[in-house]
């Protein structure tokens, strides 16, 4: 990989178990949970009496060399070298969205492999020591304790946590898990697991023997057992992985017999992305989904209700820690629409769930479902409030993810089960969103706004959507309404929206003003023809002449911009050359940005800096030229 990630991914799990190096060397700082607060593991390797450290922080110990670091979907691959041995370390979170069972497991595996350089054998001896930090919200904020654990024989296992265990009792944003245990193993070179006490902190650490002239790998496992993960609508539920085996010595059996054959499906699916990315929009795309693919998944919980329905709950990272936010739900769904659609369901549900209760008295769709981890209402705006609420913005997002997940699984039973919800807030987008009054949208930072067209497209879109459900599900006549509807008012939006030039204002009322359009690119993938080609020609040019140094902004008010929507607007161009050349910049932010952070999606196109935001399931809207072209096939 050429680009140098502004944090590189070492341990993916959810929201609370991920490990990231925000370093150009593994072994220049202390490795950090996505918040960017220290998770500090340790790496060493005892070679010839002399001590070398290829991970975190050690005083006083010498610095192995790191020559390459490889980052792929589910893997990151570094290599390290001293005068006469070369050590490989390769951490998979193996988040294969096509099987939940391996999804789910709180496990993520770390394989170091040593080789020779100087044709003679070596010995060497080598540790991995992780800080109770991985279980506490802040550095001793309780007190922890360590056991040491049977898994099997030849598996060295041990766990620590904290002594309170205060479960589900912390929400918020910048905030860590502190509760459950970390479980830390490993596997062949005659592996043990130490438990280091310094007075009420913990630390646990593992060491194993590697040969280069005979057992010259180790495995090693970091787990962790949350006991409960969600509360959803009262009810605390645990991972979806119990479903497996509710005891975590088992699932870590399971994972060590089953590692070759995951890492195999891992890598396949890697280089099949590769290869598809590549042919859709060029290298430095390809390189895009390959460091964003386990940041998305990794934003998420997954889980079942009491009825046994698959809930997939996302994390609103860094912006309020929203759960189940629909308009951090929209433009993540590329990725899962194309590899899992029954994800894009789990997210969907809690929506529907709490649209339906008595609290939630609006004709429109609510934002989110509560704060992670408690899902059991809206909080945003106040609640139920209704000043900051984002009306036409989440109907929008609903109609229209539920289309695409209809669509894309060609099940529309799961729209047939809300269908009175959906008509009602489509008639909401009839009555309203042909002109949006002053209001929210997805892009709230950027303040209330009236008129604006990008969240009119949207609205259009939203009923177009219904028109396509209410097709498969009442047929063609009953259809007929809406798609007139969306046709009447694209009409009126083309003409209140034009520019002299021929592109397309940021409000209807302010002429010579630009923004993206990222909603329409739904017309394009669902092949509505509400917007000709020809239309939008100039629209599309536009956005290359606005582009500045490291990407267009999200509209002329200021130098920002969103990734995500960057993306979208990109992938509306017609050719490769074009998207390339709107993605190219993005790719560049990234790989210069000095905001050493999880990949944030809202930055400045002149500096490449951080605004605000980091890790968060947004970027799987990156994918969406894939989805894009694979429709067009």
């Amino acid at each position: 990989m050429k680009l140098r990630a502004p944090a590189t991914p070492l341990i993916t799990i959810d929201p609370y178990f991920s490990v990231w190096s925000v370093n150009d060397t593994l072994n220049s700082g202390e490795t950090m949970h996505w918040t960017c607060k220290p998770n500090p593991i340790t790496g060493t390797l005892k070679i010839d009496d002399v001590e070398y450290l290829f991970m975190g922080v050690k005083a006083n110990t010498k610095k192995m060399v790191q020559t390459d670091c490889d980052i792929n979907a589910m893997s990151t691959i570094y290599r390290f070298s001293t005068d006469s041995v070369e050590l490989i370390l390769t951490f998979t979170s193996p988040l294969l969205l096509n099987d939940l069972t391996v999804l789910s497991r709180p496990v993520s595996y770390l394989k170091a492999e040593l080789h020779g350089l100087d044709h003679t054998s070596h010995q060497a001896s080598i540790s991995i020591t992780v800080e109770d930090d991985i279980c506490l919200d802040t550095h001793q904020e309780h007190p922890t304790k360590g056991e040491s654990i049977t898994i099997e024989q030849g598996v060295a296992c041990a766990r620590m946590g904290s002594t309170l265990q205060p479960v589900l009792g912390k929400v918020g944003d910048d905030v860590r898990i502190n509760w459950g245990y970390f479980y830390l193993t490993a596997k062949y070179g005659a592996p043990e697991v130490h438990i280091h006490k310094e007075g009420e902190a913990t630390r646990l650490e593992a060491c194993a023997t590697l040969d280069t002239a005979g057992q010259n790998s180790t495995l090693f496992t970091f787990a962790y057992d949350d006991v409960n993960c969600l509360q959803y609508f009262g009810e605390n539920l645990t991972g979806y992985w119990v479903k497996e085996s509710k005891d975590i010595k088992e699932i870590l059996r399971r994972a060590y017999l089953e590692y070759d054959a995951i890492v195999k499906r891992c890598n396949n699916f890697s280089e099949e992305l590769v290869q598809a990315a590549v042919t859709s929009g060029g290298e430095k795309y390809a390189e895009l989904l390959m460091l964003s693919y386990r940041q998305v998944i990794a934003a998420h919980k997954l889980c079942e209700d009491k009825e046994g329905k698959l809930l997939f709950i996302s994390k609103e990272c860094f912006s309020n820690a929203c759960a189940a936010t629909v308009d951090v739900t929209y433009p993540s769904i590329p990725l899962f629409l194309l590899y899992n659609p029954e994800l894009v369901k789990g997210m969907l549900r809690p929506v529907f769930k709490y649209a339906a209760t008595e609290e939630w008295y609006h004709d429109f769709a609510p934002h989110d479902v509560g704060t992670y981890p408690l899902v059991n209402g809206q909080v945003y705006g106040g609640g139920t409030k209704l000043d900051d609420q984002m009306p036409i913005e989440e109907c929008g997002n609903m109609l229209v993810t539920v289309a695409a997940v209809c669509l894309t699984s060609g099940d529309f039973s799961f729209a047939s089960d809300y269908l009175p919800t959906l008509k009602q807030w489509t008639q909401y987008l009839c009555k309203h969103g042909a002109d949006p009054e002053n209001q929210l949208c997805t892009d709230d930072f950027a303040g209330h706004l009236a008129h604006n067209c990008n969240l009119a497209a949207k609205a259009i879109m939203g009923i177009a959507s219904f028109g396509i459900l209410m097709e498969k599900l009442e047929g063609k006549e009953e259809a007929e309404i809406f798609f007139e509807t969306a046709h009447k008012m694209m009409e009126s939006w083309v003409q209140r929206a034009a520019n002299e030039d021929g592109t397309f204002r940021l409000t209807f009322d302010q002429p010579d003003t630009f923004s993206m359009k990222y909603n329409l690119i739904w017309d394009r993938i669902f092949d509505t023809k509400l917007f000709a080609d020809e239309l939008l020609e100039k629209e599309r040019k536009g956005y290359l002449g606005h582009t500045n140094t490291y990407g267009m902004p999200l509209d002329n008010r200021a130098t920002y911009t969103k990734s995500d929507w960057l993306v979208w607007s990109a992938s509306m161009m017609k050719n490769k050359e074009d998207f390339e050349s709107m993605v190219e910049p993005l790719w560049k932010a990234y790989h210069e940005t000095e905001s050493r952070v999880p990949m944030t999606d809202w930055y400045d196109t002149i500096t490449a800096k951080q605004i605000g935001f980091q890790h968060r399931s947004v970027q799987g809207g990156l994918f969406i030229k894939l989805l894009v072209d694979r429709v067009s096939k």
